[in-house]
This record gives structure tokens, C-alpha cells and sequence, in this order.
């Protein structure tokens, strides 16, 4: 099988699956009311007659072919790969001995947050409790399972490696929160996940990291079928993610960017570009739900209230607030991960000046945004 054809391959897969998950997902949350809950004391939306159970749906079309590949790939002696043809049975295995627990990992987390997420829908959590069993997860993927962010610092001694282990426990926490937030309006969370698993599977593809490519394109098929159901315009949606959607996702994004090599200083022609700055890739690519995350969290503190107890203030209820539909709002925010998110992809390969450029680019985008919104009149 030639590796170029994972992602495409899996990317169906996911999208059929999820297609099926989904509907299912539908009828029994109906059937037996999982429905969108009010959520902690304090907590203020609008609530719809709307089963919240999609996370299953998105995480199982996720996890079952990333494990059925897994097992697979890991049992077939010889694996009908090309890999095997171009670097030998040896390096094929040693990768598979390397790279399966920590998948195993990776999969146990996801499923755990959508465990912790599903309990939080039907039986709400307070906040210090959910930030605790956030940490578990991210603390066994970086620590244990050693999947960390700036490794380079390693040479640092063991306080590099702890600030290493530190970062990237608190970038994973961040980014199941971020994507948390995001999840307030039809499509809105599940859509710009959507268009961040596209963009760093292009980034794996690119310098040839087939593994990490097809399970962000595995991930982004499960988001395209489920948001058949969740975005639509016209009649509403018709399933959500509930904390059971949203939180997995969010770690899955977050430890899978980890696994992508943005820069590779040995190694001149590499694709994604040798310069340090490259490490910045992944914020710009998810720079929308962070920005989301940290001006509500600003604003709720500045009026006195909690950062974690929800309510209207999201960018998208910002929007809305502003004279854009509902619809309009997400198309907007859509389109702004896109445009802002390719320059992650090619930060890397730039030289100071145009690295620096897209950097103040981002930067600008967002600001802009928010004086579009008001945020800095609140």
C-alpha cells in the first residue's frame, strides 16, 4: 500500500463512520433524553431540545479504525507497506515497537475525556474537579508516555526537561479548554477543529510523517461527517458535541500537533523549514480558539465573574450581538482559522523578516477582530 493513500483512505473511513455514528447517535439521544443540560450553577445558555451525545459518535469514528490500523500495521509480518521496501523490515518494527503504547496512549486519553465530558453532561462537574481530571490524561501523555513539546531543551539538563514536561502539559489543558469554549454555537467548534486537523494533516504530509497525516485526517473525516448533522443553517442542529465532544477533541488536537515535527534543523530541505521559529506553528493554526478562550475568560473577569462558569459572551455571541446571524457568525470564524492558520503551515520556511510578517499578520488579524466585536469596549 502506498503511504500516500492513508490520509485520503482514512479521512473516508472517519467520514463514513461518522456519518452512521452520528445518526445513531441521534436516535438513541432522543430516545433516552441526553439532551442538552443547563450545565454548572451559574451557567447561562440557551437550551435546545437537542440530544448532546455527539462526542460519541465523533470519537468513535475516530478511535476504532485508529486502532483497528494500529493492530493491524503491529501484527501483519511483513506489513505490505512501502516503508518496508525503502528502509527494511528493522526500521519498519523498531518504529511500530516505538510509536504503539504511546498511541495506545494518546487513544486511552481521548477516550477518557469522553468519559469525563459525557459524566459532565448528564451530572455537571465543578470546575476544580474538571481541571483535575484534564490534568491526568495531559500529565500521562508528556510525562509518562514522554510526547513533549520543545525537546531541544533537553540539552539544558534536567530543568529543561522539566520545563519541557511542564509546557507541554499545560499546552495540552489549554487546548482541551480552548476547543471547551469554542463549543457554544451549531458547527462553530466542530468546524474550525475541522479546518485545524486539515491544515497540520497537510503539515504531516508535507515532510512525510504519513502516521501523524492519517490520523489527523482520520480526525477531520469523523468532524466532516458529524457536521452534516451539527451545522444547519436552516432547520438547526441536530446533535451537538457536548463536553463529551469537545474535550477529547481539543486533547487530540493538542497531543497530535506535539507528534509534528515542524522543524528539523538537520535536515536543509525539510519542507516545513529548518528555523526555530517554526515552533510557533501550531498557535497560529489554532490561534482562533485560543483567542476565543482568552478574551471571554478576560472579559468574565473584568465584570467579576468566574472564567469558568459559561455564559453569552463567546466570540460568536459577540458577533451575533454585532448584527451578524448566527450562520454568518461561524462562516466568519471559519473563514478567519483558514486564513490565519495556512501561515503556521509556512512560518517555518521563512526567513526572519516575512516569519516576523506573519507573526504581526496574526497578531493584527486578531486585534482587529476583536475591535470588530467590541471586545475592548466591554
Amino acid at each position: 500500500m502506498q503511504l500516500q493513500l492513508l490520509s485520503p483512505t482514512f479521512f473516508f473511513v472517519g467520514l463514513m463512520l461518522s456519518i452512521n455514528f452520528t445518526a445513531i447517535a441521534i436516535a438513541y439521544g432522543t430516545r433516552y433524553r441526553a439532551l442538552d443540560s443547563a450545565g454548572s450553577e451559574g451557567h447561562f445558555k440557551e437550551l435546545r431540545v437537542v440530544p448532546n451525545v455527539g462526542g460519541v459518535a465523533v470519537i468513535s469514528a475516530f478511535v476504532l479504525p485508529a486502532l483497528a490500523g494500529l493492530l493491524y500495521i503491529s501484527l501483519r509480518n511483513p506489513p505490505h507497506l512501502d516503508v518496508t521496501k525503502q528502509y527494511g523490515l528493522d526500521f519498519f518494527h523498531n518504529r511500530i515497537e516505538e510509536n504503539f503504547a504511546p498511541t495506545l496512549a494518546i487513544l486511552g486519553g481521548a477516550i477518557w475525556l469522553l468519559l469525563v465530558g459525557m459524566w459532565d453532561d448528564r451530572k455537571p462537574l465543578g470546575p476544580a474537579i474538571k481541571l483535575l481530571l484534564q490534568f491526568i490524561p495531559a500529565i500521562g501523555i508528556v510525562w509518562v508516555f514522554d510526547i513533549r513539546l520543545l525537546t531541544l531543551l533537553d540539552q539544558y539538563g534536567p530543568q529543561g526537561k522539566a520545563l519541557s514536561v511542564f509546557i507541554g502539559v499545560i499546552w495540552i489543558v489549554t487546548m482541551i479548554n480552548a476547543i471547551n469554549f469554542l463549543d457554544n454555537m451549531d458547527g462553530l467548534a466542530a468546524g474550525v477543529s475541522l479546518i485545524a486537523s486539515l491544515l497540520f494533516a497537510i503539515a504531516a504530509f508535507m515532510v512525510q510523517q504519513w502516521f501523524i497525516a492519517a490520523m489527523f485526517s482520520l480526525l477531520a473525516g469523523s468532524l466532516a461527517g458529524f457536521l452534516l448533522f451539527n451545522f444547519v443553517p436552516k432547520t438547526g442542529a441536530k446533535i451537538f458535541l457536548g463536553d463529551g465532544g469537545s474535550q477529547p477533541l481539543g486533547f487530540l488536537l493538542a497531543v497530535l500537533a506535539i507528534r509534528t515535527t515542524f522543524v528539523n534543523p538537520q535536515e536543509i530541505e525539510y519542507e516545513l523549514g529548518t528555523n526555530w521559529w517554526g515552533i510557533f506553528a501550531p498557535l497560529i493554526i489554532l490561534a482562533i480558539p485560543l483567542y476565543d478562550m482568552i478574551a471571554t475568560s478576560l472579559i468574565r473577569l473584568r465584570l467579576g465573574h468566574s472564567p469558568w462558569v459559561g455564559d453569552q459572551r463567546h466570540l460568536s455571541h459577540r458577533l451575533v450581538e454585532r448584527g451578524f446571524s448566527k450562520c454568518g457568525a461561524v462562516l466568519i470564524i471559519w473563514a478567519l482559522a483558514a486564513t490565519i492558520g495556512i501561515g503556521g503551515i509556512l512560518i517555518g520556511k521563512l526567513t526572519p523578516l516575512p516569519a516576523t510578517l506573519v507573526v504581526l499578520q496574526t497578531i493584527a488579524a486578531l486585534l482587529l477582530l476583536g475591535f470588530m466585536e467590541g471586545i475592548f469596549r466591554r
